[in-house]
């Protein structure tokens, strides 16, 4: 599993807890979004992850 800026967004949109620690992440780090987005991916999706199988639902393809 990669990866994937745009998938990780839709995933931010749709779990409250990740939208407020993207924000949380901006506001006390100082982080751009970019690396904040990347950093919540490595803390909850990758390595299975508390939603790795989220993610995993939105990377696949939609008949």
């Amino acid at each position: 599993m990669k990866y994937n800026k745009t998938t990780m967004t839709k995933l931010i949109n749709q779990q409250r807890e990740l939208h407020e620690e993207l924000k949380r992440l901006k506001a006390e780090m100082g982080l751009e979004k970019n690396l904040a987005i990347k950093a919540l991916y490595h803390s909850f999706v990758a390595n299975s992850g508390k939603y790795m199988e989220e993610y995993k639902e939105l990377e696949r393809p939609r008949k």
